[in-house]
């Protein structure tokens, strides 16, 4: 499963606010807009001063968990108190002595990072917002701690090569406690169609027989296809595909995963399950499954992302982190400072500055610049081909990526806080929701993706109370050229909307336990996580081969490197992560921290090309 992407609250906003709050615990501004930026909730004193070291302070507020000020006469404004507690502590050099500039503090940047500054590279990270882990964030209100995306984490276990988070934290010195899912998903879909898909994978798969026992055969073959693609990924040591001197080395070890893997690269799922299954029923629910990967059906979502996620889930499990989603990306960022590396926040990056076709530094919004030997993007492929770089001199390869792949559509999310008596007591912590028709799966708010963390952690909320994160696919299109009054009056009646069908299906009474509630759009993702339109990841315009029209982490521009979501393998936390590690391996042995070989490297790059453009 991915980390399906959200955006901040509206609440949160640009630019400076005055906060004036009185003897009330609501903090009132002075500014018309629709509400205010208080940097005192989104964490807490002692979060604070973890991340962002001893001048983060109170003065005269007293707070309680989750940051709601009571009692406090003072006005805060917001700019300078971002920067007090950045500027005091982070001596940032501009003068070019950075072996890497990372663009971005999501979990595949940050991962490049740390492993970058593990090898002994000197990185600084430059994040717009104030915290790190861009969709996989987290905020505070009112006693909860939300997270920014959703709460199926991969990558935690203690086998294996793809518990890639594990791995990640290990690398700079962390380790989190996590807490066993022993549900990854329940699915509701259409005729009354429920499965859970349990930990364990033999009850899932008794389960999913149950409900299509004619398909018994199919069922096992399928998803054994789908073990036999995983086992081989799993096997082998995962660093980059762009480098040689690994690969050669990888194929000779484990020649039979190898060749695996390269026979289903240009697979999808959904033609494989057409091998061996035949009710439409059971397809449509593989179709789901791929949905919640991907954001596309099965027949493009590539067989080797299904593959991962849908073997993972019971290999590895889902493991949530104590403290929540944030938690990731908190101890990275404490690791990176740890190996003689910076993040700043911020930090607003509106262009990659070249020099002589090579990137050799950024500038940010308040003019600064900063230099480095590379640049490496976390950004979407279409914020860093099309505005950090100016979109009329794009490369080649961007424009046959921009032709096969389009921008996958964003999410409306609902945060909410809820009376804990109106969830069954064995109510599961993740849920997909299709009530009527399978053909409403991939349409704007057809499905519904909810997650209740507070199932597994209860520290995250008061006592006596869940949080329920809601999200469903929306485009931005669907919210540009309204009024402020009408945007908001949308934003409620949308949202009313997927909380009846929440009600309706799954927990009658659940609009009057409602005590929280913040709603937002693809407008707020695209702000607060500087994604174009607000987009999860790319999306194939019609049926791909597998992943072979991918990009890697390389790029046509000398210098510059992406990572993410719009790069090999995709979507999700795994995926992300596993971009993280292959891309800060080829920086590495770009900048000499690796074993390379430059006729080599020449030949596979122009191969992995070619490959490409039989996509």
């Amino acid at each position: 499963m991915g980390t399906l992407n959200f955006m901040f609250p509206n609440s949160l906003l640009d630019g400076t606010c005055k906060i004036v709050a009185l003897d009330d615990t609501k903090p009132r501004y002075n500014k018309q807009r629709s509400s205010c930026f208080d940097p005192l909730r989104i964490g807490n004193c002692t979060d604070r001063q973890q991340l962002y070291g001893p001048s983060w302070r109170l003065d005269k507020a007293k707070g309680r968990r989750g940051g709601s000020v009571s009692n406090l006469k003072a006005v805060v404004d917001v700019d300078k108190r971002v920067e007090s507690y950045e500027s005091s502590d982070v001596e940032v050099d501009g003068s070019g002595s950075y072996d890497a500039i990372v663009i971005g503090s999501g979990i595949g940047g940050l991962v490049a990072a740390t492993q970058l500054a593990v090898k002994g590279a000197k990185v600084l990270v430059l994040e717009k917002y104030v915290i790190p882990g861009g969709s996989s964030g987290f905020y505070e209100r009112d006693g909860y701690t939300f997270d920014v995306g959703s709460s199926v984490m991969f990558g935690f276990s203690d086998k294996g090569n793809l518990n890639l988070i594990t791995q990640a934290l290990a690398a700079v010195g962390c380790k989190l406690e996590v807490i066993p899912d022993p549900t990854t998903v329940h699915f509701h879909l259409p005729n009354d169609l429920s499965v859970r898909v349990h930990r364990e994978y033999d009850d899932f798969i008794e389960e999913l027989v149950s409900k299509f026992p004619h398909e018994k055969e199919g069922i096992i073959k399928f998803y054994g296809e789908c073990w036999k693609i995983f086992n081989s990924l799993n096997s082998l040591e995962l660093k980059s595909l762009e480098e040689p001197i690994y690969l050669f080395g990888q194929f000779f070890k484990k020649p039979l995963q190898c060749l695996t893997l390269a026979y289903n690269l240009p697979q999808n799922a959904g033609d494989i399950a057409r091998k061996y299954i035949r009710d439409p029923g059971l397809l449509s629910f593989i179709d789901a499954e791929c949905f919640i990967v991907s954001t596309v059906n099965a027949l493009q979502t590539p067989m080797i992302n299904a593959s991962m996620v849908l073997c993972d889930r019971h290999f590895g499990g889902i493991n949530y982190p104590v403290g929540g989603v944030g938690e990731i990306a908190k101890s990275l960022a404490k690791g990176l400072d740890d190996h003689r590396s910076q993040i700043l926040y911020r930090a607003n990056v509106t262009s990659i500055i070249l020099d002589n076709g090579k990137a050799v530094g950024v500038k940010l919004s308040d003019g600064r610049k900063f230099y480095a030997k590379t640049i490496v993007s976390n950004a979407t492929r279409w914020d860093t081909f099309g505005k950090l770089l100016k979109a009329e001199n794009l490369p080649k390869e961007e424009e046959n990526f921009q032709k096969a792949y389009v921008k996958a559509p964003s999410f409306l999310s609902i945060h909410m806080g809820v009376n804990a008596d109106v969830l069954p007591p064995d109510t599961d912590c993740h849920h997909f929701v299709l009530e009527d028709n399978w053909t409403n799966l991939e349409k704007p708010y057809g499905s519904i993706f909810l997650s209740i963390p507070t199932v597994l952690d209860s520290s995250l909320a008061p006592k006596g109370h869940h949080i329920l994160h809601i999200f469903t696919t929306s485009s931005i299109e669907d919210w540009e050229g309204l009024s402020r009054k009408d945007y908001e009056a949308k934003k409620e009646l949308v949202a009313e909307r997927i909380i009846s069908r929440l009600e309706k299906t799954l927990f009658p009474g659940l609009k009057s336990s409602i005590v929280f509630k913040e709603v937002g759009t693809p407008k707020t993702h695209r702000r607060y996580l500087a994604r174009d339109s607000g987009t999860y990841g790319p999306m194939p315009r019609g049926t791909p081969k597998g992943l072979l029209g991918m990009p890697f982490n390389t790029t046509a521009i000398d210098g510059l490197y992406c990572v993410g979501d719009s790069c090999f393998p995709g979507q999700g936390v795994i995926a992300v992560a596993f971009s993280g590690v292959m891309c800060a391996h080829r920086v590495a042995a770009d900048l000499g921290f690796e074993k390379k070989s430059d006729v080599l490297d020449s030949a596979l790059l122009r191969l992995l090309g070619w490959l490409r453009t039989l996509a």
